[in-house]
């Protein structure tokens, strides 16, 4: 098992249930973790550069999720890996977009709050 006490989480989720769900499990998991819901605190956030892993919602309020990919990957050279999670079902050039820059990219209602962490656990 890895340490995750050394991996930090930015978790970018507007949805207070989810939110709570996906923290509970990640900390479970021993992860240290911030959260937001706004996309333009988690674009500030995420430039700081102290993540080592950025769970993204596309529909925020504030900034959407792709186009704070897109500042990101374009603009900075962070360390973070950034994963993709929706629920939306994107067009299929829409998602290839999204998967060349994002680093994973899930589907929410696909995955329980204890996948999601195993899922995040086994990033490298």
């Amino acid at each position: 098992m890895t340490n995750n006490q050394n991996k930090k989480i930015l978790l970018v989720e507007d949805e207070f249930f989810i939110t709570e769900l996906y923290l509970r499990a990640l900390r479970k998991k021993g992860f240290q973790i911030d959260n937001v819901a706004n996309g333009l605190e988690a674009n500030k956030l995420a430039k700081t550069d102290q993540y080592d892993i950025i769970i993204l919602d596309l529909m925020i309020p504030g900034m959407n999720g792709i186009d704070i990919l897109n500042d990101l990957k374009n603009n900075y050279n962070l360390k973070a890996k950034i994963i993709i999670a929706t629920n939306l079902e994107e067009r299929k050039e829409v998602k290839e977009s999204i998967e060349k820059k994002a680093d994973g990219y899930i589907i929410k209602a696909n995955l329980t709050p204890a996948e999601l962490a195993e899922f995040i656990e086994n990033i490298k």
